[in-house]
């Protein structure tokens, strides 16, 4: 997993169980229905998926929210195994995530409908992250360990065919689909610890940057428009929320807080985004916003005492 720097977060102490099976899990409601948690879901509403962990369950799970707020859902519950980067089908009806647990028994992407039901395990993922579904519905990218480095990879739902993209000596996080199908944007991490956004045309296989060596970026979206935001380190030493075209040009700050603003989403009209918004260290809690893409109306979406990681708007 990659936090505001991009470099791997530990893999925190999980809560021991011997039992990995899975609770029922809970079902968002039709329009005009009360789920289990007594919120009303409208069935048009585009939730936000994203992971969850604080102090007293420091293993993440799943969870849905309105873009509007509310109390959230939560769709996993796996006392011995963590949830997390999800990513929602272009049609919204499941989500890809990658699970893990502590022991190494469970490793790879799965996906889940979107009550959190009907869990399938994608073949021939086990130390992959950054699951990212195709616009078209077929295929799932992801970065995956190849020797010491990590690379991406294309494969279909079921896991075959599997392409290997990329092949080079730096670290190559969090793809993401041009609206086309076309083109991968993705980070790429080079030794020193600085990383830079860059694109792969999958017809041909060539790769070029999109922003400038020495730099900080991470976790690109794509959005339907055409622009690419993304979360950059600059010289305050906080990640703020830019924006970019796959060009190149046009770069642009989004967010300026003394705070890490990390892993953005684009709503499906691309007007706002969601992100995570936290401190400097694991102790303070993490939360998320929406804000519109010139920067204007911000609001906290998520309030309680937790870290709320990785969020996904669905399309």
């Amino acid at each position: 997993m990659t936090g505001a720097s991009g470099t791997a977060r530990p893999r925190r102490a999980l809560v021991a169980a011997a039992a990995l099976a899975l609770a029922a899990p809970l079902t968002l409601a039709a329009s005009g229905d009360a789920g289990a948690t007594g919120v009303v879901w409208a069935s048009s509403i585009r939730t936000i998926v994203f992971a969850r962990y604080d102090a007293a369950t420091p293993v993440e799970d799943l969870y849905a929210v309105a873009p509007f707020g509310g109390s959230p859902t939560r769709l996993t519950h796996t006392p011995a195994v963590s949830d997390v980067m999800p990513s929602w089908s272009p049609d919204g009806k499941r989500v890809a995530f990658l699970r893990y647990g502590s022991d190494g028994a469970i490793d790879g992407i799965w996906t889940m409908n979107s009550g959190g039901g009907d869990l399938k395990a994608v073949p021939g993922t086990a130390g992959a992250s950054d699951p990212a579904w195709s616009p078209d519905g077929t295929r799932i990218a992801y970065s995956k360990p190849v020797g010491a480095e990590r690379e991406i990879y294309v494969a279909d739902t079921d896991g075959a065919p599997t392409t290997r993209l990329t092949h080079t000596a730096e670290d190559e996080y969090h793809p993401t689909w041009s609206p086309d199908g076309g083109y991968l944007a993705y980070s790429r991490a080079d030794a020193s610890g600085h990383s830079r956004l860059m694109k792969i045309r999958l017809s041909t296989l060539e790769q070029t940057p999109i922003t400038l060596a020495g730099s900080q970026d991470w976790t690109p979206d794509w959005s339907r428009g055409g622009q690419i935001v993304f979360s950059r380190v600059d010289s305050t030493g906080f990640a703020h929320l830019h924006v970019v075209r796959p060009d190149g040009g046009g770069t642009h700050r989004i967010t300026s807080a003394r705070a890490n603003d990390r892993s953005p989403s684009w709503s499906p009209d691309g007007r706002r985004l969601v992100f995570t918004r936290g401190g400097t260290d694991d102790a303070d809690p993490e939360h998320l916003f929406v804000v519109r893409a010139d920067g204007t109306g911000l609001f906290q979406l998520t309030k309680t005492d937790s870290h709320d990681l990785e969020a996904d708007w669905r399309p």
